[in-house]
């Protein structure tokens, strides 16, 4: 709507030298004052909107060329309107739409110079000029500003996504692929700088029969709940994450043995405190598995199996319980 008001300032300015006739000038308020709202209205009101506003996209090409020759192929009118329905085109996205559109515009020429004889006077006054700069210039930062607005908010569609990538929706950890850039991170530190790290598995018992018992709704509530005491107990530095249903993943950078043991301990007595396995309130508890690690793991898989091993040492220890 804009880039159609706007062009029609260049079209009267050269209709007014012209001394054009009244059809001529009907025409002109059609084009750039109603069809812009008359071809919104239509859209709406189609069945399908998009073929709608494709062929309104195409009409106002037609339109375009047909305005290029009423107005004697005036140099600077013609070059503007001619743009701004191409880059209209364009800006839709659509592969190849301007180039379909270009049929549309000779036609429209072709119709428009039937009617004046081909009359051709390609010199643009000073009139007509500044005329056409509020167009050029408003248009153009019109379009600009559109464009910026949509970077933005690709860009933000673009961190959403990034988030969602990294962070596990149902418990707020990290995601396992974004947790095993960081045991990566952590194997890469230890063989190049020998910075000692331990990695733990976490898995919490008896979760099948909750999820059985309960229904899926409290097996995920159990799920946040240790999720969030996992969290509780992350210092500066450490990662965790969810590696697959109930099992979480966790490095503690820096942590010897003695260290990680403690750290999986005060995680176990707090889960075994504060987590509740279903309505009645039964006590939840958690097996852990820890490794720190060491130089025979030269891939992050390997340090993650030997923190496995050790979960299922846990497990057939009895549970609630860690294993090294």
């Amino acid at each position: 709507m804009l880039g159609m008001g706007l062009g029609g300032l260049c079209i009267a300015a050269v209709l007014y030298e012209q001394q054009a006739s009244t059809a001529h000038w009907a025409a002109a308020v059609f084009t750039c004052l109603l069809w812009p709202h008359l071809a919104w209205w239509l859209a709406r009101r189609n069945a399908d909107p998009f073929r709608a506003e494709l062929r309104n996209l195409l009409l106002d090409s037609a339109q375009a060329g047909l305005w290029v020759s009423l107005l004697h192929f005036n140099l600077l009118p013609s070059v503007l309107l001619l743009t701004l329905v191409t880059v209209d085109k364009i800006s839709t996205g659509m592969p190849r739409l301007w180039l379909w559109s270009m049929p549309a515009v000779a036609a429209g020429a072709l119709l428009g110079g039937l009617s004046t004889g081909f009359a051709f006077e390609p010199e643009s006054s000073m009139t007509v000029v500044l005329a056409s700069l509020p167009m050029l210039l408003i248009h153009t930062l019109a379009v600009s500003l559109g464009s910026s607005r949509l970077v933005q908010r690709i860009r933000e569609k673009n961190r959403q996504l990034d988030a969602l990538s990294r962070i596990d929706g149902l418990t707020g950890l990290d995601a396992r692929r974004h947790w095993q850039h960081n045991v990566a991170a952590a194997l890469r530190r230890h063989q190049a700088e020998g910075t000692p790290a331990t990695l733990l598995m976490l898995d919490i018992d008896h979760f099948k029969a909750t999820n059985d018992r309960h229904g899926h709704s409290t097996g995920d509530t159990l799920l946040q709940q240790v999720a969030l005491i996992v969290r509780s107990h992350l210092r500066a530095g450490d990662a965790a994450g969810r590696y697959g249903g109930d099992e979480f993943g966790v490095v503690l950078a820096g942590a010897d043995l003695v260290q990680a043991q403690a750290w999986a301990e005060s995680v176990l007595a707090e889960v075994r405190r504060s987590a509740r396995s279903g309505p009645g309130g039964g006590t939840c508890t958690i097996s852990i598995g820890l490794a720190v690690v060491a130089p025979d793991h030269l891939e992050p898989a390997h340090w993650i199996d030997a923190a496995d091993a050790a979960l299922y040492r846990a497990k057939g220890s009895g549970r609630d319980c860690v294993s090294a």
